[in-house]
């Protein structure tokens, strides 16, 4: 039970240097996957980058050059930001780095800038940027046998998908895939208030996470709010509110404060005008939430006021790009493409080498007209099972995997998904993977096949 070999030692473990206290022993491994994940990942510096290294180095410009109050009303380039505020910090952060590197690479005038000290630093700032991702993968395996511990850092901080779409293609979905890997380790260990915390921050930092927030809403709702009495009960609720209110205060307040916001009548808005259609979803969301929390103001104003993030908003959510992204995701959706193959006139969004900037898609002419709203209502079905199962036994050690169903539903069915979006479903399902043998099955079916790794080669 305490040799040397033994795969759960309680006090001590090997790893190859003598014996180490069990906490530096988990740093040593952590440290070790993750240096030599960098080396491979500084190998890649010279490599092919697409659109989106010109599309960050733009942001680094913007958040450097223009106030706060311009930062999503800019369009002095086609790479407008359309991040959430949070990672629009972390871009003006980074901003500073870049003007004592290459002064040019923050000049918002040179489009296109990528000289080598400008794609040097950008490299760098992925890789350690994944100290995100190191931190969340060694929360949450933390309570795992060395053995199942070290798979999955090497599922994780090894994974070929995040290293063609990060390292290669150029993106940061390892920083914020290590926040929701920390949320999901947060909540296994029952520590729900501080795990709603870290998923209302990477809702901030990058939208499409949210959808998962009807599985967090739903199993802290029975899991956290609910058993203790009526007050504590609603206690914990209003903590919780004003827990991740506070978070969405700090990144939205400031662009609430230089008046990128429009007031206008809730009784105005009741009438959806067809060259608005992108924003009818955001209106009824709106205009609900609205309803709830201002019926103080209609009792003094007989109108209750929408206050409407419309600049911000509009950047987040651009359903004018269409359903489908220019590279097309094996979801649902893709039936459109096979009925074009079929010799049916459906006009689809062309795919570009390195294009992640479309139109909006033109009417199909066989399949009905498919709308946001449509599509977020069969994500909403699909997660049903799961949400289900979270109401009935909202057990914490089944949180992985109920939001790692909830991405692929949304993966599934989901308006203009990427392809990366597969990244979502198949980093935390790297925590089942190492549970059983039919886990491990389920896991490569999906880390390995069209849904992901194949899906994600054209990237390249």
């Amino acid at each position: 039970e305490y040799s040397t070999l033994s795969l759960n030692r309680p006090i001590v473990a090997s790893v190859g240097r003598g014996h180490l206290p069990a906490g530096a022993a988990m740093a040593a491994d952590l440290a070790w996957f993750w240096c030599a994940a960098a080396c491979v990942k500084l190998l890649l510096a010279p490599a092919y980058h697409s659109t989106d290294f010109e599309v960050h180095r733009h942001w680094l410009a913007l958040t450097s050059s223009l106030p706060l109050s311009r930062w999503y009303a800019d369009a002095s380039s086609p790479w407008t930001l359309d991040y959430p505020p949070l990672f629009a910090y972390f871009e003006r952060l980074l901003s500073i780095l870049a003007a004592l590197v290459d002064p040019s690479m923050v000049d918002i005038r040179n489009h296109g800038y990528d000289a080598d000290s400008a794609v040097l630093f950008q490299r760098l700032s992925v890789v350690f940027a994944d100290l995100s991702l190191l931190l969340g993968a060694g929360w949450a395996a933390r309570q795992l046998p060395s053995g199942k511990r070290r798979l999955v850092y090497v599922l994780v901080l090894w994974s070929p998908a995040l290293l063609i779409v990060d390292h290669v293609h150029f993106q940061y979905n390892g920083l914020l895939l290590g926040v929701l890997l920390l949320s999901i380790a947060l909540l296994t260990e029952r520590r729900d208030l501080a795990g709603g915390v870290a998923f209302a921050v990477l809702m901030c930092s990058k939208h499409l996470f949210a959808v998962a927030a009807p599985v967090y809403f739903v199993y802290l709702l029975r899991h956290y709010c609910r058993g203790g009495g009526f007050q504590r009960d609603l206690g914990r609720f209003l903590g919780m509110g004003a827990a991740v209110g506070v978070v969405f205060v700090l990144s939205f307040g400031p662009f609430l404060y230089h008046g990128q916001v429009v007031k206008v009548s809730l009784w105005r808005r009741m009438r959806w005008v067809k060259s608005e259609e992108s924003t009818q979803l955001l209106l009824v969301v709106l205009k609900t939430m609205d309803f709830l929390c201002g019926i103080g103001g209609f009792a003094l104003t007989g109108s209750p006021p929408l206050i409407f993030m419309e600049q911000v908003l509009r950047r987040l959510f651009p359903f004018g790009r269409g359903l489908c992204h220019a590279y097309w995701a094996p979801n649902f959706w893709v039936i459109t493409l096979l009925l074009r193959k079929l010799g049916y006139n459906i006009e689809i969004p062309s795919a570009s080498l390195t294009g992640g900037l479309v139109g909006s898609s033109s009417p199909f002419a066989v399949l009905p007209q498919i709308s946001p709203a449509i599509s977020l209502i069969l994500v909403i079905l699909a997660m049903c099972p799961c949400l289900i199962m979270a109401w009935k036994d909202p057990q914490p050690k089944y949180i992985a995997r109920w939001v790692a169903y909830a991405y692929t539903c949304g993966f599934l069915f989901g308006w203009h998904v990427h392809e990366k979006a597969s990244l979502h479903f198949v980093i935390p399902l790297a925590f089942t993977a190492v549970d059983s043998l039919d886990d491990a099955r389920h896991y490569f079916l999906l880390a390995t096949g069209t849904s992901s790794l194949l899906a994600l080669v054209p990237l390249l």
